[in-house]
């Protein structure tokens, strides 16, 4: 139990650059709270103490305002980021590593009982406001956009975005994500919607800059090619004014 609390501590200052100290993280964290919270309402739950894990999981809704089903499986070291609005379904299942914001609904399509809710692999991100809905997988490393409705199982590391969400497929979008990232800040956030004008503006903008970014990468490889010659035709040049000196002297 305190090795995954410690876990849960660490994976905060991994995920958020404003965490300063274990103490703010401990105090001050609602996600590192409900998760905390969690795992005493969940023993509860598997131990047959229903009411109690109920009653407890209600209790860090009421102070977090993250509500997590005690029969939910969180794995090691789940970061809910800001956490307000999350919601996570009885039969839903986190993997170690994910990262879930704010608004996140983990949901089921139906009232039958059994499995109904999504399965979170390992290493998956979803961001602001998403709903990922009904017994889907969501795989290993995959990202899902703000605002994003998933109500089919996501391939591991792909990006889905967009309602009803579609994984990002083509070249452009996949250099636009990873030029996006390599900024600071992740594409998979932004609108599908080719009638949002916002969008439209910040994909315009990230186009650019990777394109900016590329002529002046080639612009300095011409440069050091130039630079390479320049040292080669130098030292050419000295060895031949050395013989030249060699032949002189005899």
């Amino acid at each position: 139990m305190f090795d995954r609390i410690r876990d849960d501590i660490a994976s905060v200052f991994d995920r958020d650059p404003a965490a300063r100290s274990w103490w703010e993280v401990v105090t001050c964290y609602p996600g590192f709270h409900a998760v905390t919270l969690h795992r005493v309402s969940h023993a509860l739950w598997r131990a047959g103490f229903r009411w109690a894990g109920r009653w407890l999981s209600h209790v860090g809704r009421f102070l977090t305002g993250i509500e997590i089903h005690p029969g939910a499986i969180i794995g090691r070291r789940v970061f809910i980021d800001h956490g307000m609005g999350v919601v996570i379904g009885e039969t839903a299942e986190v993997g170690d590593d994910c990262t879930l914001y704010h608004g996140v609904t983990l949901g089921g399509t139906t009232w039958n009982k059994g499995k109904r809710h999504p399965t979170l692999l390992p290493g998956v991100v979803i961001g602001a406001g998403a709903k990922v809905l009904g017994p889907i997988t969501v795989g290993e490393g995959a990202k899902i956009g703000s605002n994003a409705v998933v109500v089919k199982d996501v391939p591991a590391g792909a990006t889905a975005v967009g309602i009803p969400a579609k994984i990002i497929e083509s070249e452009r979008e996949q250099a636009r994500e990873a030029h996006a990232e390599k900024l600071g800040f992740s594409a998979y956030g932004l609108s599908s919607s080719d009638d949002d004008p916002v969008a439209q503006a910040i994909r315009a903008l990230t186009d650019h800059t990777a394109e900016v970014e590329a002529k002046l990468a080639a612009l300095a490889a011409q440069l050091e090619d130039l630079k390479r010659q320049q040292d080669d035709s130098r030292r050419l040049s000295e060895r031949n004014e050395v013989r030249l000196r060699k032949v002189v002297d005899r």
